[in-house]
Parts: C-alpha cells; structure tokens; sequence
C-alpha cells in the first residue's frame, strides 16, 4: 500500500483541497487521523464530498476532537492522549492519503510532534505551500525537518495565488519537484477538484 501524507508549511494553507485532488487523481483511499474542531463539517466529510470517483474510501478518523486548537491542547481538554504508537493506519490495499493537521511541529503530546506521525506511518510526504509573508522561510525550514528526519519527499504543490519570484525561490534551495499548483478558485465543488486531479496523475 503506497502511503502519501500531506502536510503543509502551517495551518489554513490548503491540505484538505489538495488531499481531495491527490484522492481523486489517484483513486485513492483518504484518512485524516486527528481532526480538531469543526465536528459536523469535518474534512473527511470536505474530502468527502468533493470526491466524483466511487473507488475511494475516506476512512474514520482515529481522534475526533472538539476544540478547534493544537491537537495536544484539544486533546488536553477532553482528558485524552494522543500517542504515536497507538495509531493504525485503516485497513485498505488501495494507495492512501493521509492528510496531517496543522504543519509539522503541531504537538500531539509534550513529546511528539506531527513529524512524528509521519515516520510511524512509514509514509512519503506532499508539501503544500501557499504564499504569504515569510512562507519562504516556513516552507524551506518545514523542508529541513523532513530532511533532517530521514523522511522522503515526494514533492511540493503550490496552492493559491501565484507568486513566480516565491515559487522559484523554494524550488531552487530545496531542489524539491514540483508536483502542480493549484490556483484560487471562487468555488472549490466536485467539478474543479475533477479538473485539477486530472494533472495529478502521475504523482
């Protein structure tokens, strides 16, 4: 079973879209393993419905948690704790995508981070990052961690506005592929994640 987890440079910057694409292009199962906050539109339930293929399987979350904060915070405050090594990944053969919450050192207890998750999972990783001051150093440092860490990176989708100068900046010191971009779009529906996972296919 491939594995794909995608991460992003900080919070908001669009890992649950490009997890709908990646799902769709790939025909791919999709697992969100700690969802924190926003219960009753969840973004299994996103992922969900901007989906068109019947083969994919978004699977259960693992934590569902009801503070919309750091996932060791909302955990703290239902007297729960996340460890690493109790997650299972769900029982599938098909490729998975496996969307992270928050960026990478977003804590999951007061020892391990979501870096972490990452290795337990033995998955590859897709860096999502999105323009905005000082998303340069975020998305190069986030790049050092993986690195650092000995986790692959399979590439890096730029999502939002375009900013050329940006881009290639990243592009050049991390040496990272580009994997596509995806553009602002006045509505994200089932049709445009159906267009833009028709150029992600080959990931």
């Amino acid at each position: 079973m491939r594995r794909i987890f995608v991460t992003g440079i900080g919070t908001e910057v669009g890992k649950t879209v490009v997890s709908a694409v990646l799902v769709e292009a790939l025909r791919a199962d999709y697992f969100k393993p700690i969802q924190c906050g926003d219960l009753d539109n969840s973004d299994s339930m996103k992922v969900r419905g901007l989906i068109s293929n019947t083969q994919s399987v978004v699977h259960k979350e693992y934590h569902r948690l009801k503070g919309f904060k750091s996932p060791h915070a909302a955990a703290q405050e239902e007297a729960l704790e996340i460890a690493v090594e109790a997650f299972e990944l769900p029982d599938t053969n098909n490729t998975l995508i496996i969307e992270g919450a928050g960026g990478l050192m977003a804590p999951l207890n007061d020892h391990e981070m979501v870096v972490d998750l990452i290795a337990h999972f033995d998955a590859e990783t897709v860096l999502v990052s999105k323009n905005y001051l000082g998303s340069i150093n975020h998305t190069l440092l986030s790049v050092e961690l993986l690195r650092a860490r000995g986790l692959k990176i399979t590439g890096i989708i730029f999502n939002g506005e375009s900013v050329p100068a940006t881009e290639e900046v990243v592009l050049a010191y991390s040496g990272l592929k580009l994997l596509g971009r995806i553009n602002n779009e006045t509505e994200i529906n089932n049709k445009v994640i159906s267009e833009y996972a028709k150029k992600f296919t080959k990931i």
